[in-house]
């Protein structure tokens, strides 16, 4: 059985299915049922009715799992703009990325709603996640076997009094406005319940928030329960209703439904024809496929559009030039996903991101490819550790870094570097660490994957040619970087890391990534850690 059981992981891997080990189902590369287990999370949040609510007395500070790490500086998401100089560049104005030629090449951000700011709008350092999530022995230790559901969450945010949830909402779309994102694809899990609610809000804070702000309706074919086209256009219907839904300059309704084959055409053709003799409303059908290259044939004769879920690593990625060529010969737009990496504790796999390179070349791909449209995945799906969003340890250093590629993509010009940068990121330990805690299922590389790698990466985005001097645990050395965008990968060491631009001698901007690295470790987190010296958190 034991055999069988690899056997089994490596075939779904092998044809991009992950193995769900709660249920034993596969998951094909969801975000849903395989992110968060049924049953997880908070049934009604503490103080959903609106206000503020007094905190119970809490349990002991936590002391293993993620949530042991902390935030070394204490930082909160304030929601505030982006402060003047945490980038490299000068981001273009609204107006420049909305407008025009940019205002056709549109960025999209893959919301999942179970991980909003908050869960129950509690402090930091004893709220949902911190106790339940990042802790192994969280929600009565189910999920122990994997070490914890999560390992990393949003950056943590001051308790709100009010409708906190509107007002978290809200701050999410500031946030991914601010970034240069002209939306959010609105992953549908469920028609009814917390996720559905939630939904329903995100509508209405896009459009309080920007009313250029769009949300995309993603219906996730692999965690609906229906088998009633009525039943979903009924539902898109709804959502429809809100002025924040996304429809094309014709007035036509976008929906992209992830996972699209899991219907069949004739199935998804019934559920675009009651959308117009039922509702009203014309719809642009853009699927999302798990495997594009089976299945657009078939759905092209129905489809404005597509999109691939895609792969999460760096190597491979040449199949997405062959993927928007193939669409736009058959007259469809593409909608191009880039990612920035993957690792999922309770489906036991994770894919090798090599730093930042994953983020770097999906980007480039999606720029030289031509691809029309960008689906980042994800804004905020925590169990699959592929967000973007400001998280608690890797702040805002992803979102930054796409903003310097969204502009390209956008504008068709790179960005001018005025001001020196550097992206620091490293795992927290080491590929091959074996954990020593209760964790009995650990994470194995999924097929297709660039190797494991230890290296500490020093990303520089600098003005002029200078020196970077870079401490890797207690090893020291420095290197010259050209002026632009350059990589060097260093040894991964115990302890933590640091690097300053140095010229004439004199010290220029430095990061620190603080998070220290062992040899031993309890639970097993393949995630890495990011830090930028354009910011203090």
């Amino acid at each position: 059985m034991l055999l069988s059981a690899f056997f089994l992981v490596g075939v779904w891997a092998a044809t991009g299915t992950a193995w769900d080990p709660l249920g034993g189902a596969s998951v094909e590369g969801a975000s849903a049922p395989g992110g968060l287990p049924a049953g997880s999370g908070p049934d009604a949040a503490p103080g959903a009715s609106g206000a503020a609510t007094a905190s119970p007395t809490p349990p002991p500070a936590p002391t293993k799992g993620a949530a042991a790490k902390g935030n070394p500086k204490g930082a909160v998401d304030s929601g505030a703009e982006r402060p003047t100089g945490a980038l490299p560049f000068d981001m273009p104005q609204p107006a420049a990325l909305r407008s025009g030629a940019a205002g056709k090449k549109l960025v999209f951000a893959h919301y999942f709603t179970p991980y909003p700011l908050s869960l129950d709008n509690a402090a930091a350092d004893r709220d949902y996640y911190t106790r339940n999530y990042l802790d192994p022995d969280g929600e009565s230790g189910k999920h122990g076997r994997y070490g914890g559901l999560l390992r990393d969450r949003p950056l943590p945010v001051t308790p709100k009094g009010g409708d906190w949830e509107y007002a978290n909402l809200q701050q999410e779309v500031r946030t991914a406005r601010a970034a240069g994102i002209d939306g959010f694809t609105l992953d549908l899990l469920s028609l009814s319940g917390k996720n559905w609610d939630r939904s329903n809000l995100l509508m209405a804070a896009a459009r309080s928030v920007d009313p250029a702000f769009k949300i995309m309706l993603m219906p996730d074919m692999t965690s609906l329960k229906t088998d009633d086209p009525a039943v979903l256009a009924e539902a898109l219907a709804t959502l429809a209703d809100a002025s924040a839904a996304h429809r094309l300059p014709d007035g036509r309704l976008v929906v992209s439904p992830f996972k699209a084959e899991e219907k069949s055409v004739a199935w998804w053709t019934e559920v675009i024809g009651l959308l117009k003799s039922r509702h009203g409303i014309r719809t642009a059908f853009v699927p999302l496929f798990l495997d594009f290259g089976a299945h657009s044939g078939e759905f092209a004769p129905i489809s404005h559009g597509f999109s691939e879920w895609g792969s999460r690593s760096y190597v491979g990625q040449e199949s997405s030039t062959r993927d928007v060529q193939r669409a736009h010969g058959m007259g469809k737009i593409w909608m191009q996903p880039v990612s920035v990496q993957d690792a999922r504790p309770n489906q036991g796999i994770y894919d090798e991101a090599g730093n930042t390179a994953t983020l770097r070349s999906t980007w480039t791909h999606a720029i030289e490819d031509g691809a029309d449209w960008v689906q980042l995945t994800t804004w905020n799906d925590y169990s699959e550790g592929s967000q973007f969003a400001p998280s608690l340890h890797n702040g805002y250093a992803y979102l930054d870094l796409t903003s310097y590629y969204l502009s390209r993509f956008k504008t068709g010009s790179w960005p001018k570097i005025v001001r020196d940068t550097l992206y620091l990121s490293a795992r927290t330990q080491f590929a091959d660490a074996d954990p020593t805690g209760d964790q009995s299922l650990v994470m194995s590389l999924r097929r297709g994957s660039a190797a494991p790698r230890d290296k500490v990466e020093v990303l520089s985005f600098l003005t002029g040619p200078g020196s970077v001097r870079t401490t890797v645990g207690t090893a020291e050395g420095s290197h010259e970087a050209p002026a632009g965008i350059h990589s060097q990968l260093l040894p991964l060491k115990p302890g933590t890391s640091s690097a300053q631009v140095v010229r004439g001698g004199k010290g220029g901007v430095r990061v620190d990534l603080p998070y220290r690295v062992d040899h031993q470790v309890e639970v097993q987190d393949l995630q890495y850690y990011a830090a930028t010296s354009g910011r203090d958190s």
